[in-house]
């Protein structure tokens, strides 16, 4: 064995005590770490011939790289939808690490772990209240559970034509109905060769809403005549959070022939609440959602999930399958993950999840989700009362807002781009209703008033000085 890991194997109890250390120095401080920062490094380093060891690669990792981090899993990054990770999360996210288990197939082959994921996949189902028709799956965020869902979509729409997509390619023009889709939505049509231009913008329901207009919608299928096409819907818009009427789209369904997405990346967890889970009434009729944990269930990066019904197992492996590998086995007699989503090697993503639903239940997560939505609402009234307005009425937990003012719209990004630069907090530029605007999601579970409180002064300060 090579000396440099003989001496790392070795002191092994040792390296991990002084990296758990170092991680719990720097959650338990995470509320005074800057949010931003404007400190580089230069990437051009040369490889060191020798190997340096664990704990000097540490020591430079301390020196050279940690000045990178900024608190984004801290209470006040309100940009991008971002969760913090909560103990039991870190706890399945470490042990993923330490078992190392390649997550593949449930029968057969070493792929007991994939044990794992169809139980994490059946209490996430509990969670949201959707009924076992679904079959899900772990994947790396909510761009990929979109192009999970949306390549079966694809596959389905050809077979309504006798073809196949997954084998000859695409042959026909395939229709897409979309109302405020996310980017991610966009980008997943371009990868699976439809086009990111390609698809029909229905317009949404008067009155400050970014929610389909469903009169509008059957009008533009009443155009198809009698075509099959794909519906991408909302559970949660990025600006507004708002939702598509998901018992309207049942009801479409009765008499028309599509395939259903739902994107609900963050604002499918309403279902979670007793008080906002009738924003998501009927969508247990999809034929596919996506959810992505590590936004409101708290976990670290690279855990979402797809749901597709599972009367569609016979199109998602054609879509998946890795038919020219006989040492894996039938595809269509062992059910093996690798057949069922992008990936082939795969680590243990359910496990964060896992731990997580284990240690904080249905209760803790109510807790979270409502508290989250409560927050935003405070914030909004205090923007309200400190020379800034409100762009859009706060649904759920996003709160879209702007400088009082049509003579401040031109100041609108200089104030944020000062405000993140005080590393005090950090929000997202947006437009919205030809307005440019600010945007901040409430999702972490360490976000409490007092931060409310702590930004508000700073927006005030900073806004004293532009």
């Amino acid at each position: 064995m090579n000396s440099i890991l003989q001496q790392d194997l070795n002191d092994f109890e040792h390296i991990l005590e002084k990296t758990k250390q170092q991680g719990i120095d720097f959650l338990n401080d995470i509320e005074n770490v800057p949010t931003s920062n404007t400190y580089t490094i230069d990437p051009k380093t040369d490889l060191n011939e020798l190997g340096l060891g664990s704990l000097e690669a540490l020591k430079e990792f301390n020196e050279r790289l940690a000045p990178l981090m900024v608190a984004s899993s801290g209470p006040r990054y309100w940009g991008f939808v971002t969760g913090g990770s909560t103990p039991a999360s870190i706890v399945g996210d470490w042990l993923a690490t330490v078992y190392d288990q390649n997550t593949q197939a449930v029968k057969a082959q070493g792929g007991a772990s994939a044990l794992i994921e169809f139980e994490t996949i059946n209490l996430l189902l509990q969670l949201l209240d959707l009924p076992d028709t679904f079959l899900g799956g772990f994947v790396t965020g909510a761009t990929m559970s979109n192009f999970t869902s949306l390549g079966v979509a694809r596959q389905w729409f050809g077979k309504q034509f006798g073809k196949d997509y997954a084998k000859n390619g695409i042959s026909e023009t395939i229709n897409i109905l979309t109302a405020t889709p996310h980017s991610s939505s966009v980008k997943c049509l371009s990868l699976l060769g439809i086009g990111s231009q390609n698809y029909t913008t229905v317009k949404t329901i008067e009155g400050n809403r970014e929610a389909i207009d469903i009169v509008e919608m059957e009008e533009n299928i009443k155009k198809l005549n009698g075509n099959p096409f794909i519906l991408i819907s909302s559970a949660g818009t990025v600006n507004t959070a708002d939702f598509d009427d998901f018992e309207a789209i049942s009801k479409l369904k009765e008499k028309y022939n599509f395939w259903w997405h739902i994107d609900g990346a963050f604002g499918g967890f309403a279902a979670v609440s007793d008080k906002y889970n009738h924003l998501v009434k009927g969508w247990e009729g999809a034929d596919s959602i996506t959810i992505d944990c590590h936004k409101w269930l708290n976990v670290p990066y690279e855990s979402a999930f797809f749901l597709i019904k599972k009367d569609h197992i016979n199109l998602q492996i054609e879509t998946f399958q890795n038919s020219n590998a006989p040492y894996l086995g039938n595809p269509l007699e062992n059910f093996n993950y690798l057949n069922v989503l992008p990936e082939n090697s795969r680590r243990l993503r359910a496990l964060p999840a896992w731990f997580s639903l284990k240690a904080y239940g249905k209760e803790g997560f109510r807790d979270i989700i409502e508290s989250s939505i409560a927050l935003a609402l405070h914030f909004g009234n205090a923007l309200i009362e400190n020379d800034f307005e409100l762009l859009a009425p706060i649904r759920l937990n996003n709160v879209c807002f702007t400088l009082k003012g049509e003579h401040n719209q031109e100041k609108v990004s200089q104030f944020l781009s000062a405000l993140n630069d005080t590393g005090k907090v950090f929000m997202t530029p947006t437009v919205y209703e030809n307005k440019k605007g600010i945007r901040a999601s409430f999702v972490n579970w360490r976000t409490t008033e007092n931060d409310i409180k702590l930004v508000i002064e700073e927006m005030k300060e900073v806004l004293s000085r532009i």
